[in-house]
């Protein structure tokens, strides 16, 4: 079964700090945006589904922890919070998605008390948790359809239920594979800088029983070259009108060698990570983060002090290279120059 990651407890939000696993399972209690927006940017909550619905959870406590007397003052404050929590990551429009429907009930909701709003509100952020778990296992029954059992298949980053409400996105794929009865084996990129793969991803693996073999980023090209996989499966934190898809870096890599060795390449992800509103995935914010997630690992230094460092977190991968993009409402095989027409814009 899954880790519940982030949930509402008793009036606080609840979820688990990635940035110790695999060491240590921890679960920290938050009644603070601020504290809130502190785990966002720390990654102790992440992936993009995940930050979705801590934005969302963030939004209900604002408005449960509100003094307001009015549901006009109300909104006033949950702007501002909005607002606040949006400039915490800037690549997975999960994020935004989740504050703007929250902010969108709100507002189509004004003429209630502001008690009642509470009400509403809370409600909002509980449905967003509920279908982002039914959109989790839509997501496996549909990709575990493209997987053989037999198969040897690659990830990178985690996509799993840390990242999820729930299944996962492109683990969760593999999840649905092995209880289908499916024989595979998963070779997990260690997704350097800060490891998500090594830590997290066999982590969630190991847990489902499923054979697991961990790799540095740079063995995928000679793992292609032997022949030794069958599929790749990655999530992804924006996806654009026409395709592209941004991911955690390194992606970007794993799909031109998937392209030059023929190896399917295929990414999972929630209709809420497509933004429409975007031509190309050059259009796409790139979040670049500190230079000490590079020049250290665990807290130690390993390159020379005053070294100048590159560290964008996420790649984009042009849609020529994606075989297909799995989501809750079925397998899109994208055709690069005709864009995503089969999705509409968002709605709530």
């Amino acid at each position: 079964m899954p880790v519940e990651t982030i949930a509402w407890k008793k009036g606080k939000i609840k979820y688990i700090d990635q940035t110790l696993l695999p060491h240590k399972v921890k679960f920290v209690d938050c009644n603070d945006v601020r504290k809130l927006w502190r785990a966002i940017r720390r990654l102790e909550v992440r992936g993009a589904p995940a930050i979705g619905i801590a934005g969302a959870l963030g939004v209900a406590l604002c408005a449960m922890n509100s003094k307001a007397k009015t549901s006009s003052s109300l909104i006033k404050e949950l702007k501002r919070v909005r607002k606040y929590l949006a400039s915490s990551r800037p690549t997975a429009v999960n994020l935004f998605w989740a504050l703007e429907r929250m902010e969108h009930v709100a507002e189509k909701n004004s003429p209630l008390s502001a008690s009642d709003l509470k009400r509403v509100i809370l409600k909002e952020a509980f449905d967003i948790i509920k279908e982002d778990k039914a959109s989790c296992r839509s997501m496996a029954r549909h990709g575990a359809k493209l997987v053989n059992s037999g198969d040897t298949i690659l990830t990178h980053c985690n996509a799993g239920g840390l990242a999820t409400a729930d299944y996962g996105t492109a683990l969760g794929v593999l999840f649905e594979a092995k209880k289908q009865g499916k024989r595979i084996k998963v070779y997990a990129d260690e997704t350097r800088p800060l490891l998500q793969g090594a830590r997290l991803t066999t982590w969630e693996l190991m847990k489902e029983g499923i054979d697991t073999t961990l790799i540095c980023d740079n063995m995928a090209a000679s793992l292609m070259a032997k022949g030794n996989i069958d599929k790749i499966f990655v999530g992804a934190d924006r996806i654009a009108s026409n395709g592209d898809t941004a991911n955690k870096i390194g992606t970007y890599s794993l799909a031109v060698l998937a392209a030059y060795h023929k190896v399917p390449f295929y990414v999972v992800a929630p209709v809420s990570t497509f933004d429409l509103d975007i031509k190309s995935g050059r259009q796409i914010p790139i979040e670049e983060r500190g230079a000490d997630e590079v020049t250290s690992i665990s807290g130690k230094r390993i390159a020379p002090r005053g070294v100048k460092v590159y560290n964008p977190a996420f790649d984009v991968t042009p849609a020529k290279l994606i075989t297909a993009i799995i989501t809750e409402k079925g397998i899109i095989k994208l055709k690069a120059k005709r864009g995503l027409t089969p999705l509409s814009k968002k709605v709530y």
